[in-house]
């Protein structure tokens, strides 16, 4: 992976932009706060539950979820922007501590049931779309581009399954609101449990069907300036990010 190139429209003014258009977005999940209630999950050091025995294996990772949602009567799980995860051990995708390995997730992710449909939160067109097939990667993955007051940024929507590329092409205008993709199941989201990344960045600096979700803790300060706050168009409540 290589660092991406500082570009002129900063994460910080992008945040600003949704912080003055927020009212405006779509819901990128449907979620009702006055009905529904969500659990924000910590997949840190800090949490004793994450033992590899329970990361590595993907059913028995998954089935460590759905007890906490279970549990909690929430219908998500939801948290990881700028998190310093440990979960990222159980793939070397993400490469080996020796080296530095990533493990600063800079998306937020929304853990939740196979098939959850995902929306488009603006008006946008289809930047590009990959399956992106290695164990830990995202799978299924779309990236959109979107204009706010002249300034251009892009979504990417991370572990889809794989129906949700059918169709797409390069350019396709979609609409806010739009149905654009669903959760994918393990076998298309990178081997994970059921879950969306949801991620903000100002440039794509020439890629395409990916982008780096997670990034080295060394390099936190120069990810801030590319990564805008997806919360800032999730809105969900009483989070730490």
């Amino acid at each position: 992976m290589h660092l991406v190139s500082k570009m002129s429209i900063t994460a910080q003014k992008i945040n600003q932009l949704l912080q003055k258009h927020h009212a405006t977005f779509a819901n990128v999940v449907s979620f009702d706060p006055l009905k529904e209630y969500f659990i924000c999950l910590d997949f840190t050091a800090n949490n004793p539950d994450l033992s590899p025995e329970t990361v590595n294996e993907t059913k028995r990772f998954s089935e460590y979820i759905d007890a906490i949602l279970t549990h909690n009567n929430a219908k998500f799980g939801v948290g990881g922007y700028f998190e310093h995860r440990t979960i990222y051990a159980r793939s070397n995708h993400f490469g080996k501590d020796a080296e530095e390995a990533r493990r600063l997730h800079l998306g937020v992710d929304i853990w939740g049931a196979v098939n959850t449909p995902v929306f488009a939160f603006a008006d946008g067109k289809v930047h590009s779309y990959a399956y992106n097939n290695h164990f830990g990667d995202y799978g299924a993955t779309i990236i959109l581009e979107h204009s706010l007051e002249d300034c251009t940024f892009y979504s990417l929507y991370g572990h889809l399954s794989l129906e949700s590329l059918n169709g797409l092409t390069a350019n396709q205008i979609i609409k806010k609101g739009t149905q654009i993709a669903q959760f994918g199941n393990l076998d298309d989201n990178g081997n994970w449990p059921p879950h969306l990344h949801f991620q903000l960045m100002v440039s794509m600096d020439g890629y395409s069907g990916d982008y780096p979700g997670v990034a080295k803790f060394s390099e936190k300060e120069h990810w801030l300036n590319l990564i805008p706050n997806p919360n800032l168009i999730l809105e969900f409540e009483h989070v730490d990010f």
